[in-house]
């Protein structure tokens, strides 16, 4: 079953869990959380306004049914989502386990977004357009509050549709999402710290743009067979991650020599094949130990890892604890 709603219904729901909402941080009025409206789902949705026009959200759900929201035309300003686990797609872009989508300011087309109803859990910022157009001028502007021709894109007109880019996050906006989730302060020195994060993050998609602008004035043409063989690429090698094939084999799969392959997929997904195969089993391995009840050895050979001293010291390096630590840890938190 699949339940379809408008934008504006969807949030009115939430509107009316106002009364079930929760304030964790006893010293913060604005910091609420939001029961999941029970007719979509259960979960919640946290929301911080760390001050006027940016507000930090972490969602964490688990929808009934495939949920379809019509969203109108709408004026937007900065946002960025970063999803630890869930799926969903809109007109521009899809994003899904391990995946952000950024969208600077400017026009938000009419659409569709589709939700998954595998269990979410996410975090995201939201600038108003006015804030996020002052932040970005008052760091990178000249002294007349011009952007770098690399940046433009990233503030348009209220009448000129936002620029979205999305793709697998790297470890640093990986760290900075799960230093977000576990924040160690309440009151003030909480909204700072948050802020601060909000801040990093800002820094990290302006360092990606820049880059990705400069690579763009000598861009790779990919045809549109190619990019579905690219695609295609990626799904074998998502489906054979206890025995993946070496580049060229895989290349010879999709029908493309293996530069073509090596070079396109740097341009769909953002990185290498076997870097992205790498974080995917990376982040199957977390799901795994969170919720099944496997020994570390048993997930390492699920998701295709060999040696376990490379497979601990590679999850330590992305999560922060060895496997067995974060497994320990997580029984006990139920």
């Amino acid at each position: 079953m699949t339940i379809t709603i408008s934008w504006q219904a969807y949030w009115e729901l939430f509107q009316e869990t106002i009364e079930r909402s929760q304030h964790p941080d006893p010293d913060d009025a604005i910091d609420v959380v939001y029961k999941y409206p029970q007719a979509l789902g259960q979960g919640y949705l946290r929301q911080i306004e760390l001050r006027e026009g940016l507000v930090l959200s972490i969602l964490n759900l688990q929808l009934s049914d495939r949920l379809i929201i019509q969203a109108p035309e709408r004026e937007h300003g900065f946002e960025w989502n970063f999803n630890f686990t869930g799926q969903s797609q809109n007109k521009l872009a899809a994003i899904s386990d391990g995946r952000y989508i950024f969208y600077g300011s400017g026009l938000a087309p009419k659409e569709t977004i589709n939700c998954g109803i595998q269990p979410a859990l996410g975090v995201g910022f939201e600038m108003e357009p006015e804030v996020s157009n002052q932040l970005l001028r008052s760091f990178v502007g000249d002294p007349d509050g011009e952007l770098p021709p690399e940046l433009q894109s990233l503030i348009r007109q209220s009448d000129q549709e936002y620029c979205c880019r999305s793709g697998i996050a790297t470890q640093a906006m990986q760290i900075v999402a799960r230093q977000i989730l576990q924040c160690p302060y309440q009151g003030i020195a909480k909204r700072m710290y948050l802020e601060g994060k909000v801040l990093e993050l800002m820094g990290i998609l302006v360092a990606q743009e820049v880059e990705i602008q400069n690579s763009n004035s000598n861009p790779l043409p990919l045809k549109p067979d190619v990019v579905d063989r690219i695609h295609l690429a990626r799904e074998i090698l998502l489906q054979r991650l206890d025995n993946p094939p070496s580049l060229i084999e895989l290349a010879r799969q999709v029908s493309l020599n293996d530069y073509l392959l090596k070079q396109g997929f740097r341009a769909c997904f953002g990185t290498t094949a076997f870097n992205y195969l790498h974080h995917y089993r990376l982040e199957q391995a977390h799901h795994l130990l969170k919720t099944k009840n496997m020994k570390v050895s048993e997930v390492a050979k699920a998701v295709g890892f060999v040696n376990q001293s490379y497979f601990a010291a590679a999850f330590r390096k992305k999560f922060g604890l060895p496997p067995k630590e974060y497994q320990i840890q997580q029984k006990k938190s139920v």
